[in-house]
């Protein structure tokens, strides 16, 4: 329980960060940013992910591939308090020059597995590494966060059946299940639902979660981390915007930065 409350403590300074970066920059995506936080949390700080953000290409580390890049904010802010960076460096989130851009980008900043940011590429790429750990016969995992939305995506499918073909037990996609995406209800823009028969179609493992509760993300995921036989897919449950009352559930919150009196009251609810 006391390891869960540390896990709680992380993810509220990571979300003043996040907010704190994006009142900086004065544009990206908090409502996004905000919903995958409880999840970085957990692969980096809840002995899941094997890393080290010292040496950040080792050959045998874990991979994360953030398929939807736009809520790169949460995984800047979870590098850099993973000691990936400096964490002065998050403030010239989306600077001209910074290597923190408004999407990934792999050749900038360590830590960055894929650059991503075009829905449906990074799942896509998440399947070509751990492909290719299979035929070099590497043990590392790779994880994929795909958000809901994305699963609209057409090249989603193309990866998900080269993932159930070559039985990439190595591939664990964990899915941002907050409901919305930039229009509006993923239901109303164009329904993706069920998820669940749709993965378990490409012969995966499906596990549904709560994406906030710390026990079963990390249960959930220890159990992945196991099959040997099949890919695994994770839908977590999330709430966009989580950590802030006024942003939660609400879908204006998608791709806007919180102004300064925004900020102040995010901040005084995340102490």
């Amino acid at each position: 329980m006391d390891d869960f409350k540390n896990l709680e403590e992380i993810s509220k300074k990571i979300r003043r960060n996040i907010l704190i970066m994006l009142n900086k920059s004065g544009s990206g995506h908090s409502g996004g940013s905000l919903s995958i936080v409880d999840i970085l949390v957990s692969l980096y700080f809840g002995g899941i992910m094997n890393y080290n953000a010292k040496n950040p290409n080792w050959e045998d580390r874990d991979r994360l591939v953030l398929s939807k890049g736009h809520a790169c904010p949460a995984l800047y802010a979870t590098l850099a308090e993973a000691g990936y960076f400096d964490k002065e460096l998050l403030w010239t989130l989306r600077k001209l020059g910074s290597p923190l851009q408004g999407h990934p980008d792999s050749k900038k900043l360590p830590g960055i597995e894929a650059s991503t940011g075009s829905l449906g590429n990074g799942i896509a790429q998440a399947v070509g590494i751990a492909l290719a750990a299979k035929v070099l016969k590497k043990k590392y995992k790779v994880f994929c966060i795909v958000g809901d939305g994305e699963m609209q995506e057409g090249l989603v499918y193309e990866a998900l059946m080269a993932a159930g073909h070559y039985k990439l037990s190595n591939l664990i996609i964990i899915v941002d299940n907050n409901g919305l995406q930039i229009d509006g209800q993923v239901s109303d823009v164009m329904n993706v639902y069920p998820l669940k028969e749709k993965f378990e179609a490409f012969n995966f493992r499906v596990h549904e979660i709560s994406g906030h509760v710390y026990n079963n993300i990390i249960d959930t995921l220890t159990t992945a981390k196991r099959n040997v036989i099949s890919p695994t897919a994770v839908i977590a449950r999330t709430v966009k915007g989580m950590g802030v009352s006024f942003m939660a559930n609400r879908v204006e919150y998608h791709g806007v930065a919180p102004t300064d009196e925004e900020l102040k009251k995010a901040l005084e609810e995340l102490k």
